[in-house]
């Protein structure tokens, strides 16, 4: 990611709380409290969808994060940011926000794992 749109992410997202940037793959996934609620990909933002919130997303002209494996287009649950956003803070705030809401969502509807038995206990 160019060193100047990282910053003007960053300056966004300050309103948001303590966020981070971890690179993964070909970009950099975007966490707080651990969740990863948005995705750069290529100079591009993505931020975290579910049913409640990708009509907005749509009614804005965005587009899923796609990629291709095993020759099979595949479209994620990360929706590309309206371009607006960038020259209005506030909005944007709240469109972070509600992507984080998602994450937190996400992670509760996650089944819990089953603990493992130890080998040799009954």
């Amino acid at each position: 990611m160019a060193d100047s749109f990282r910053d003007l992410l960053i300056d966004l997202f300050q309103p948001v709380g303590d966020v981070s940037f971890r690179r993964m793959f070909s970009g950099s996934g975007i966490f707080r409290d651990g969740l990863m609620f948005a995705l750069v990909v290529k100079e591009t933002l993505y931020f975290k969808t579910d049913e409640a919130t990708v009509a907005d997303f749509e009614a804005e002209g965005s587009r899923p994060f796609t990629f291709t494996t095993r020759g099979e287009l595949r479209a994620t649950s990360y929706w590309s940011a309206p371009e607006r956003l960038y020259d209005e803070p506030d909005d944007f705030r709240d469109w972070a926000l509600a992507a984080f809401a998602v994450a937190e969502r996400s992670k509760a509807e996650k089944p819990k794992k089953k603990a493992r038995k130890k080998p040799g206990k009954a």
